[in-house]
């Protein structure tokens, strides 16, 4: 029973991201906006951690988890785009780029393995927790101006990292640290 903990996490994060859009439909959010994001963030920082605590961490698992980011924070770009079209439109070439770079890690990925890679890389941990901060200081209040640039760097260093990793792998591999870990895989010796 305990090793659905991890799974009903990762839902939980998809029935969250539509949840937050619902709410800005009408150009606003209300005041249980942030902690309904912050409750999915924490839902992703969390579930790993139980899977592996529980023994149950898998490839599908770890797949499944990254679909929920991309659902999650598909929904808050929409979020933000009904709320604050100004931030978009200030950041257009940045956030451009950043989209840009994630298009491109995603189809390196579809192209070599033919699906998305699940790294995990610490990259992406410190991407996710620039999006948190950039997403609570949008919404909490109002304006995200620093943050919106840290996290749209992390972003592309991550994306560009993960590039490097599915170039350097000869196969699918999830939960890969860096592209320290991605080269150390790379050269040891194939399984028999």
């Amino acid at each position: 029973m305990a090793g659905y903990i991890p799974a009903a996490l990762i839902v939980l994060r998809v029935v969250l991201g539509p949840v937050l859009v619902w709410d800005a439909l009408d150009g606003s959010v209300s005041p249980w906006f942030v902690p309904a994001f912050l409750l999915a963030f924490f839902s992703d920082v969390f579930d790993g951690i139980v899977a592996r605590r529980l023994g149950v961490s898998s490839a599908r698992l770890r797949e499944a988890d990254s679909w929920a980011d991309i659902v999650l924070y598909g929904c808050v770009f929409a979020c933000v785009w009904l709320v604050h079209p100004r931030v978009l439109s200030e950041f257009r070439w940045p956030l451009g780029a950043l989209i840009a770079s994630q298009l491109v890690s995603m189809a390196v990925d579809w192209a070599k393995y033919g699906r998305l890679a699940s790294y995990h890389a610490w990259s992406a941990k410190a991407w996710g927790i620039t999006l948190c901060v950039a997403t609570v200081a949008l919404f909490g209040f109002g304006d995200a101006g620093w943050a919106m640039w840290l996290m749209i760097a992390v972003g592309i260093a991550n994306n560009a990292e993960c590039v490097a990793m599915t170039l350097l792998l000869p196969r699918w591999t999830h939960d890969v640290k860096s592209i320290v870990h991605a080269w150390r895989l790379r050269a040891a010796p194939a399984a028999p």
